[in-house]
C-alpha cells in the first residue's frame, strides 16, 4: 500500500485547523502529515490538538520554498503532495489521485479545484486548466503558471531528476517547478475538483502583487531557452 506524504508549511495562518481536519477526513489512509512551521508566531495553538498526529517541525522563517524542502527532507512516502495552511482537500483527494497516478504509471499529476472564501463558501467551481497537447501545454505554461500547486501529487523520485524547490523565490518557486518538471515529465490532469482553494484578504498573491510580477520575469528568463528546445524536439517528432 503506498504511502504519501503530505507536507503543509504553516505561517501565522489562521485556517491551519481546518486544513488539517481536511486530511484527516482522507479517504485515504496511508498517509503521512508534515507540518513545517516556519517561524510562524501567531495561531500556533492551533496546532496543539494535532501535535501527537503529525510530523511537526519548527525552523526560523525562510519562505514557502524552504518550508516544502524542509518537508521533503523528512517525507519517506513514495508520493508528495502539498497543502497550503489556508487551503482545505476534498475527502477523496490522495484516494482518487492516488489511484489514477498508479493506472497511468504518472510521476505528476494535478487536479481541478473550487475556489472559496474566508468562511469556507464556495465562489466559483471547477476553475482547472488543462491543455491535452503537450506542445500547447509547453508553451502556455510558460506565459504563466497555470497548475494550483496544492492540487498536485508528485511521485518524489521526481525531486532526484529536477531538484528541490527554489528558496530564492518568495513567491513564484512552484512556478519554477512545474517548468523544471514539464521539461521532462509528462503532466496528467484529474478533471474532478479536489481542492478548495481559499481566496482571502491576507492571501501572499494580493498582497505581493508586484514582487510576483518581478520573480515571474526571472523565471521565464532562466527558463525561456530550455522550454524552447523542448517545444522544437516535440515539433520535430
Amino acid at each position: 500500500m503506498k504511502k504519501v506524504s503530505i507536507i503543509i508549511p504553516f505561517y501565522n495562518c489562521a485556517y491551519i485547523d481546518q486544513a488539517l481536519d481536511s486530511v484527516f477526513k482522507q479517504t485515504y489512509l496511508n498517509i503521512e502529515i508534515i507540518v513545517v512551521n516556519d517561524g510562524a508566531i501567531e495561531h500556533t495553538e492551533k496546532l496543539i490538538p494535532y501535535l501527537n498526529k503529525i510530523v511537526y517541525i519548527e525552523k526560523e522563517n525562510g519562505g514557502t520554498a524552504s518550508a516544502l524542502n524542509m518537508g521533503l527532507s523528512r517525507a519517506t512516502g513514495d508520493y508528495i503532495c502539498w497543502l497550503s495552511s489556508d487551503d482545505v482537500y476534498a475527502e477523496n483527494k490522495i484516494k482518487n489521485q492516488l489511484a489514477f497516478m498508479t493506472e497511468t504509471n504518472g510521476f505528476f499529476s494535478y487536479t481541478n479545484y473550487h475556489l472559496i472564501n474566508h468562511v469556507g463558501s464556495v465562489t466559483s467551481r471547477g476553475i482547472g486548466i488543462y491543455y491535452p497537447n503537450r506542445i500547447q501545454m509547453l508553451k502556455e505554461m510558460y506565459k504563466g503558471n497555470f497548475i494550483n500547486g496544492c492540487t498536485v501529487m508528485i511521485k518524489k523520485e521526481v525531486f532526484d531528476y529536477v531538484g528541490t524547490f527554489d528558496e530564492s523565490l518568495t513567491y513564484t518557486h512552484d512556478y519554477d517547478m512545474w517548468l523544471r518538471i514539464i521539461k521532462q515529465f509528462v503532466v496528467y490532469y484529474i478533471n474532478e475538483p479536489l481542492l478548495y482553494y481559499r481566496v482571502h484578504e491576507k492571501m501572499g498573491t494580493m498582497k505581493h502583487a508586484r514582487t510576483i510580477r518581478k520573480e515571474v520575469k526571472r523565471v521565464k528568463a532562466t527558463h525561456k531557452s530550455s522550454i524552447q528546445q523542448v517545444i522544437a524536439q516535440e515539433q520535430a517528432k
